[in-house]
């Protein structure tokens, strides 16, 4: 597994550098604080899933750029060597299975939530859908509040311009696949 900070670190780098934005600049744009933005552009740092999602929506870019790609196109990346965002704190690993397609304008993620995880997602830009796909366990799904339970199998589509989140309340780890469609 590659340690994903210093791709991250050159992607917010270059993101900063084309949109000719200071840290002030984005932090107001991505909720991020400067000294947090900072550090993680200096590799100081690595974000939590939460806080790289708020950079990749202030930025207006998919979450999968902050990812090294490590795939042939139209095949799966071989996973022991691509990056994983591993989120201790949270219980959350992201593995990303295919990068942002821009003819296609998806991306896909296999997550893992540890058991007792919450994953809480701030708004995307609007007309953003995701679909949720339970492989293992079970998922709770929150949207706007109200939390709908899904079992192994079971899936979900939904507008994600708005607040979402994903708990294990499970006493085993679940693992879904996320795919993201961008407007």
């Amino acid at each position: 597994m590659q340690e994903p900070t210093p791709h991250i670190a050159a992607t917010l780098k270059m993101l900063r550098a084309a949109q000719g934005w200071s840290l002030d600049r984005a932090s107001r744009a991505t909720g991020v604080s400067k000294a947090m933005l900072g550090q993680i552009e200096r590799g100081e740092s690595s974000p939590t899933v939460a806080t790289l999602w708020k950079i990749a929506g202030g930025f207006r870019v998919s979450f999968s750029l902050f990812f090294e790609q490590a795939s042939v196109e139209g095949s799966p990346p071989d996973n022991a060597a691509h990056a994983v965002l591993e989120d201790a704190a949270a219980g959350m690993t992201v593995t990303p299975l295919f990068a942002f397609d821009p003819d296609l304008r998806f991306e896909m993620f296999l997550i893992e939530l540890a058991p007792g995880a919450y994953s809480e997602s701030s708004p995307h830009e609007r007309g953003v859908v995701e679909h949720v796909v339970v492989l293992e366990g079970a998922l709770d799904l929150g949207l706007d509040g109200a939390w709908d339970a899904l079992g192994t199998g079971e899936a979900r589509r939904f507008a994600a311009d708005r607040e979402h989140g994903y708990r294990n309340r499970g006493e085993r780890a679940v693992r879904f696949h996320d795919v993201i469609h961008y407007p």
